[in-house]
């Protein structure tokens, strides 16, 4: 469900592009993909280009990043959230399907329903510039009627707190 109680599932979403955004505010590296406004670029880019594009939070109730929607719907407003949906999985059972170990750790899904991208955003943990973001370059490829020239990706990050 997302933060107004809005159940969403991933198959009445077939035929789009969408991306699997694991999100903890409190992380670290979340936040500085945040604060630098990268992920809320990305989320606006492909979002007009018709992605859906969905967060979601797996941290266990009373975990680090958990929090009621309400106070999550104020911090996503605040850190500039601008994706599809943000998608409350308290219980982590999507988070584990997907094998999310860390936040963010990110996933690319084509118009059949197939995973073609998993993991890190980009390929510096450390930050900087010059950055290969693997998240734009699947969504370019598979808009474009390409393969995704880089499939997996080490996902680096704060350990997701189910």
């Amino acid at each position: 469900t997302d933060l107004d109680g809005k159940a969403h599932a991933l198959s009445s979403f077939k035929g789009k592009l969408v991306v699997l955004e694991w999100n903890n505010f409190d992380c670290p590296f979340v936040a500085r993909h945040y604060k630098n406004a990268n992920l809320p670029g990305l989320q606006k880019k492909y979002t007009g280009s018709g992605v859906v594009w969905l967060a979601v939070n797996s941290a266990a109730p009373g975990k680090q990043g958990g929090a009621e929607p309400a106070k999550l719907k104020e911090r996503a407003a605040k850190e500039g959230y601008a994706g599809t949906a943000y998608l409350l999985d308290p219980d982590g059972k999507a988070g584990r399907a997907f094998g999310a170990p860390v936040t963010p750790t990110m996933v690319v899904i084509d118009k059949d329903g197939v995973v073609r991208y998993w993991g890190a955003l980009d390929d510096k943990p450390q930050g900087g510039e010059g950055a290969v973001n693997h998240v734009a370059v699947a969504l370019d490829a598979l808009a474009a009627g390409k393969d995704v020239p880089v499939k997996t990706a080490k996902p680096y990050g704060c350990g997701v707190k189910y």
